[in-house]
């Protein structure tokens, strides 16, 4: 349909869609139903008929709030690789050192440019402050310990990356909408 499609204002939602399925969604509500019929019909579908159907489906995940991302950024990183080479360096050397505390001025070398530049940058690349992406991909890495092992919270919230429990539990919850008790029985059970 052109490399323009998801430019149109009508597709702002479709769009959106995109976006938050880098993440993984899980349908919820009444449009989970809806979209496995449509689904099953697109696999008969032929021609121009599968387009058809396959907006319509997307369409609906758009228009329903119950939709939520299966995982925070840090947990299975967003792929920037249309990006340039410093933003990637960037996003190396974060997901290599997420653990221990990163100074503004220490990233900032990496992308060799001034701490103010940097917020400047970073902010303009990504929307969002670097504290706020370190955070996602801190809690990610929560996300990923608690379904895969069996690691205290405490000892969890420091191989995270975190400094204090208290700090850990807000932003866990802040990111994934529950406790991190709450999120492990979830996924586990």
């Amino acid at each position: 349909m052109g490399s323009h499609f998801l430019d149109l204002p009508e597709n702002i939602e479709i769009r959106a869609v995109f976006e938050r399925s880098k993440r993984g969604l899980q349908i919820a509500g009444k449009a989970r139903s809806r979209v496995a019929d449509i689904l099953e019909r697109l696999s008969c579908a032929e021609g121009s008929q599968r387009i058809l159907l396959m907006i319509e489906a997307l369409t609906i995940i758009s228009s329903e709030p119950n939709c939520m991302e299966l995982s925070s950024v840090g947990f299975r990183p967003s792929d920037y690789s249309d990006e340039n080479e410093r933003l990637q360096a960037i996003f190396d050397y974060s997901n290599k050192n997420f653990k221990h505390r990163i100074a503004l001025e220490e990233i900032a070398e990496i992308a060799n440019i001034s701490p103010n530049s940097f917020c400047r940058y970073f902010k303009a690349r990504t929307g969002k402050t670097y504290s706020q992406y370190l955070i996602e991909l801190r809690v990610g890495y929560a996300c990923r310990l608690l379904i895969e092992t069996n690691t205290c919270l405490k000892r969890l919230c420091f191989e995270s990356g975190f400094n204090n429990f208290s700090s850990f539990h807000k932003y866990f919850k802040i990111i994934t909408g529950r406790s991190p008790l709450m999120y492990q029985k979830e996924y586990t059970m």
